[in-house]
């Protein structure tokens, strides 16, 4: 069956209403959703009960890349600040030193058991060396697991971060695949380009997307998730139009966002989370149709044996090599290993070497996907199973009292202020988004004459306002009257 004009409408709503569909039913069964969404299209696939011939690898890999802006982009935006920064430079560590060591470790085998060369053993090391943020960001928070001591937050800054670091070791092995006699040093300065330009205009554009955020004044509430998204493939495309990293810039973007002050800030998380949750769906579903699942039983042997090197050697090897300078019990490292999740990302980066014509391009794709699809079955269906015979799993009366804390922290204030801004106020004619208000204190409501408003980032302060304030503690009340540029001393 051909897909044309006429019936792609149809053919693609089906598709995506199935997998919705499947993805809902999924938890009972135990089996992750993201597996589900693969087996849709392979079924739905020209070797599949669908029928629908799909062997483009090009449309695939553009498809992919949208999607994981989409992915990465949710996912930082969703990232708290203050609970990833103690594990920090272990996320930072696992994303850049993990993956690297992943990369070479694989490439290794796979250069000493087959008759790839050194550095295609590399480039199939590299495609599957990162956790996949789409396998993990939706299983971990799926199944509603609570893990101790951070590990979440370990796991999902981890998943969330190293594609960048990923996707440079694909393209710099690819290279190297294609020109051999490529200098060592031009790989390093590339390495370094990539990920120095790609920080640095991750940061640049995350003030530049908080300013124009905050400043423009749009009619329509609903134009300003329209506005990000503009500003998310601005910012990927333009930092890859001057050889930095697009991946790792939307992502450092998008977690600056997310722990600041914007106009709007929960219909834009709340657009993206839906948006993530789609090109998820959209990317699995594409990727299960452009493979060919006859052509994956010759690499079946294979395929297993790289990933039962990879599940049980090359990634705890990593981690725990990687996380050597930072005190961690075992069993911590133990998970942190079990959960290296391998999706959607090296399935989109083993279309790099199809589209460059590599030898044994072919191969290494139905590899690859042989590897994800292992993965996230063996590892996607035990993360709850593990979590408990390491003793990493949080018991349940303490993870739902621990999500009670969350959200006290989150929402609950323990301090109730009242104050009416005078007209020679600095906040007066100023919107709320520009006091540049503590994230532990909120403006709850505003009366204005005989009316009561509910607040928004857009809303603008105006002369004889009284504001309900609730904030945490006294010394985020404090910060509200110096925001606000208010004595203490004055009656409220």
């Amino acid at each position: 069956m051909n897909v044309t004009i006429e019936n792609i409408l149809l053919i693609g709503s089906l598709l995506l209403f199935i997998g919705i569909l499947v993805g809902k039913t999924s938890s009972r069964f135990g089996v992750p959703a993201l597996l589900l969404f693969l087996a849709v299209g392979m079924l739905a696939g020209s070797e599949g009960i669908g029928g629908i011939y799909f062997d483009n690898p090009k449309v695939a890999q553009f498809i992919g890349i949208v999607s994981l802006n989409f992915i990465l982009f949710s996912g930082g935006l969703d990232t708290n600040w203050n609970a990833i920064k103690p594990v920090l430079w272990q996320g930072v560590s696992l994303s850049s030193l993990g993956v690297l060591l992943t990369s070479v470790s694989i490439g290794l085998f796979v250069w000493g058991i087959t008759d790839f060369s050194l550095f295609e053993g590399l480039l199939l090391g590299a495609i599957v060396s990162s956790t996949d943020a789409a396998a993990v960001f939706s299983i971990l928070r799926s199944k509603n697991l609570g893990l101790k001591n951070n590990l979440k937050e370990t796991l999902e800054l981890e998943s969330g971060s190293n594609d960048p670091m990923a996707y440079v070791l694909t393209i710099t092995f690819l290279g190297l695949v294609q020109n051999p006699e490529t200098g060592f040093w031009s790989v390093v300065l590339l390495f370094l380009q990539q990920m120095l330009i790609g920080g640095l205009a991750g940061f640049i554009f995350a003030k530049s997307t908080k300013f124009i955020i905050n400043k423009i004044q749009l009619i329509y509430e609903g134009l300003y998730p329209i506005l990000v998204v503009a500003l998310m493939f601005m910012t990927f495309a333009a930092t890859d139009f001057i050889g930095g990293n697009g991946f790792l810039a939307i992502y450092i973007c998008a977690v600056y966002i997310g722990n600041q002050n914007i106009i709007h800030k929960n219909t834009i998380v709340k657009m993206f989370d839906s948006l993530a949750w789609l090109m998820q769906i959209v990317l699995f579903i594409t990727l299960g149709l452009l493979v060919f699942p006859t052509q994956l039983l010759p690499v079946a042997g294979i395929g297993l044996l790289i990933s039962i090197v990879l599940i049980f050697v090359a990634r705890p090897l990593s981690v725990f090599l990687s996380l050597l300078p930072f005190k961690m019990k075992p069993r911590r490292r133990f998970y942190i290993s079990w959960v290296g999740l391998r999706g959607a990302v090296p399935i989109v980066f083993a279309t790099y070497p199809l589209l460059a014509g590599v030898e044994k391009a072919d191969m290494i794709f139905n590899i690859v996907f042989f590897i994800s699809l292992t993965s996230v079955l063996i590892q996607g269906t035990t993360l709850n199973t593990v979590a408990k015979w390491l003793n990493v799993a949080l018991p349940q009366k303490s993870k739902k009292d621990a999500t009670w804390e969350v959200y006290l922290q989150e929402q609950a204030k323990k301090i109730i202020t009242e104050l009416t801004i005078p007209e020679d106020s600095f906040a007066v004619g100023k919107k709320v988004v520009e006091l540049h208000f503590p994230t532990t204190s909120v403006i709850a409501l505003i009366k204005r004459q005989d009316q009561y408003i509910t607040p928004g980032g857009a809303t603008i302060i105006e002369h004889g306002d009284i504001l309900m304030i609730l904030s945490e503690d006294q010394e985020s009340k404090n910060k509200v009257y110096e925001c606000l540029q208010i004595s203490p001393a004055i009656p409220h």
